[in-house]
């Protein structure tokens, strides 16, 4: 284990997977495919990656709120992310997340410590996060 950080915890639940980040917000409804579960937006920093079964970390996502029903359909197709960190979680991904019990935590100390590729566990109930 490399280290442990605490952040607040949003929505319950673990999740645990390689982390992707992007520096850039995320628009769910018209940057992600929900049945691949990848990041379809031309011009964003992820183009063509994939966020299922990740760790996917970006500062918040900007849109439509039916961003939140993507994250849903993320999870009904098994295709979404195994847990969410944000710099600062915003309405979309909160009530994305709950919908699709997708773990969530923002507000993490350190959360610049974390590598793409880096192996975290996140704990959406008390909000650590875990890398190992």
């Amino acid at each position: 284990m490399k280290g442990v950080f605490r952040g607040r915890g949003l929505v319950d639940g673990l999740g645990s997977g390689k982390a992707l980040i992007s520096k850039s917000p995320i628009s769910f409804l018209e940057g992600v495919n929900p049945e691949q579960g990848k990041i379809i937006d031309r011009h964003h920093e992820l183009f063509g990656s994939s966020i299922d079964k990740k760790v996917l970390i970006f500062p918040y996502s900007i849109g439509s709120s039916v961003g939140a029903y993507v994250l849903y359909r993320l999870k009904k197709n098994d295709k979404a992310p195994s847990a969410i960190i944000n710099l600062r979680s915003d309405s979309i991904t909160v009530s994305g997340c709950a919908i699709a019990k997708i773990p969530l935590v923002d507000m993490v100390e350190g959360l610049s410590l974390i590598r793409k590729g880096d192996f975290l566990m996140v704990n959406g109930s008390n909000g650590s996060v875990i890398i190992y």
